[in-house]
């Protein structure tokens, strides 16, 4: 099975609600792949129309060149986490584990092979619904590793965890690209996905907005403005701005400086007798730079770390 996720053309409607309005993307191997947008953008139906839970009115989702229900053993193929709170309370977490293993032919070496991996060996035989929100995070990652697969689709799997947790999970997202599988991230915190993911995909109103590389779309948004660390702003300023610069104050004793290329920043500065201790690429953040592309979504305004 060749590892990828085939998104084209989804359109979906809920009454009156047009949750998906063309869909287009691909998730390929290799590499993380974010899937960003405000609530309500599509991106839970997007991931329900790949696994099969919802049928789309138009387009379609194809996982390794096939719809999610022409999967024979899809377990091998696919791994999900949608919803962590999707299990039984009374059962342990190796039990857990176990039923859905039978399901696809897996035996109970591979259950405790993936306990030991997302840290629940310890505590394989607690019940789960005594787990607390990452734990279950925890378990619901070692149910998408189950079978191994090539193809792995998460939602929000940060939800819940510390920040030991939070670490565990970067490198693990990481080192799954690096084995070759197509791995889609759904989430809205962008200093997550600014240390993980490979690619963006930027989606509002059912639609894409951006499909691009995460370095790509910060150099985009960074505009190829310089930093300068000066104790001298008061002189700097009227003396870029003679050479044709824009500048901006930023924090403390840096400007940001548009128009001017690094290197003849450091000329005029020179020049002037301006003193400076750094001139440097400046160089916005992943959330910066998907509020500027999406206009300072009101939903993000209140996810700021």
């Amino acid at each position: 099975m060749h590892p990828t996720i085939e998104v084209t053309g989804l359109r979906k409607r809920f009454g009156r609600t047009l949750a998906l309005d063309g869909m287009t993307f691909t998730v390929r191997p290799g590499q993380v792949t974010g899937f960003v947008g405000p609530n309500g953008a599509g991106k839970s139906t997007t991931m329900r129309v790949i696994l099969g839970l919802d049928a789309p009115d138009e387009g379609r989702a194809l996982i390794g060149g096939r719809p999610y229900a022409g999967l024979r053993t899809p377990l091998r193929q696919v791994g999900a986490l949608l919803d962590a709170g999707a299990l039984q309370p009374g059962r342990t977490a190796r039990d857990h584990l176990l039923w859905l293993a039978h399901s696809q032919g897996l035996g109970g070496r591979r259950v405790d092979e993936v306990l030991e991996q997302v840290g629940l060996g310890p505590v394989a035989r607690r019940r789960a619904g005594g787990f607390s929100l990452g734990m279950r995070q925890r378990l619901g990652i070692a149910a998408a590793l189950l079978g191994d697969p090539p193809v792995l689709l998460l939602d929000e799997p940060v939800n819940g965890l510390d920040p030991e947790g939070i670490v565990w999970m970067r490198g693990l997202l990481r080192s799954l690209a690096a084995e070759g599988r197509a791995v889609l991230v759904s989430s809205h915190l962008m200093s997550e996905l600014q240390d993980t993911a490979d690619h963006l995909v930027v989606v509002g109103r059912g639609r894409v907005i951006a499909d691009t590389g995460v370095a790509e779309l910060i150099a985009a948004a960074s505009r190829g403005r310089v930093t300068v660390r000066t104790p001298a702003r008061a002189e700097a300023v009227p003396v870029l701005g003679r050479a044709g610069a824009a500048v901006a104050t930023g924090d403390g004793d840096t400007l940001v400086v548009s128009g001017l290329p690094a290197e003849r920043v450091v000329a005029v500065l020179n020049a002037g007798a301006v003193p400076f201790s750094e001139v440097a690429a400046y160089r916005v953040t992943l959330e910066q730079a998907y509020l500027d592309l999406t206009g300072g979504a009101a939903e993000y305004r209140g996810v700021a770390r």
